[in-house]
């Protein structure tokens, strides 16, 4: 084997592991600080998310900005909420933030946000609003969350013995923007329309 050839086999096994360390580096800064995946365990947001989804998480967004009505978002379990000893994240919808009033239900058993109805045209087939009435003021730095699949979420509803059921904004690991897997189900994780036609609080 000619010298150069030699040369060049030894400088790619002395790069190598170089290079693998690197994108070990890369890969892990990327999950810590910009997206992480998330595993769909529970039918609680069905049929948005199904048991078995895979969802990419933006880790960064709320660095800029608070979580909005109607994004899908990962968080922290409040202790209160006694999510066990593994504690593992949740996946909720965010349906009112800080000082949104939320009320359940009208005479037609539907949520109301600031005094407007909130269509939710996302509701797993033959579920209401919330069998379960309430009436929070959210707090600032606050948000109140539900799943899709109301009548399997324990959600904001079950915890209003404690901060009336919201979490803090702090407790949000990101916002789920997009399902990856199975490929069958694959898509984005958009808002939907009905909350484009609630209004600011009042006098916010």
């Amino acid at each position: 084997m000619p010298e150069t050839s030699r040369r060049k086999q030894r400088s790619f096994w002395v790069e190598l592991p170089i290079l693998l360390l690197v994108a070990v580096i890369v890969a892990v800064l990327v999950r810590t600080f910009l997206v992480q995946t998330f595993y769909i365990p529970s039918g609680s947001m069905e049929t948005t998310l199904l048991i078995n989804d895979r969802v990419l998480v933006n880790k960064m967004i709320y660095r800029f900005r608070e979580p909005r009505r109607g994004e899908v978002v990962v968080f922290v379990p409040p202790k209160q909420w006694d999510a066990g000893p593994a504690k593992d994240d949740y996946i909720k919808r965010v349906v009112a933030v800080g000082g949104d009033k939320v009320i359940c239900c009208d005479s037609s058993g539907r949520i109301t946000i600031n005094g407007r109805v909130l269509q939710e045209d996302y509701l797993y087939e033959d579920d209401v609003p919330s069998s379960q009435p309430f009436d929070v003021s959210v707090p600032p730095g606050r948000l109140f969350v539900l799943g899709d699949h109301r009548s399997s979420s324990a959600d904001s509803r079950f915890h209003t013995d404690h901060a009336d059921g919201t979490i803090p904004v702090d407790a949000v690991v990101g916002r789920a923007f997009v399902i990856f897997w199975p490929f069958s189900h694959v898509g984005t994780l958009s808002v939907p329309k009905g909350y484009e036609a609630i209004p600011a609080p009042s006098g916010g």
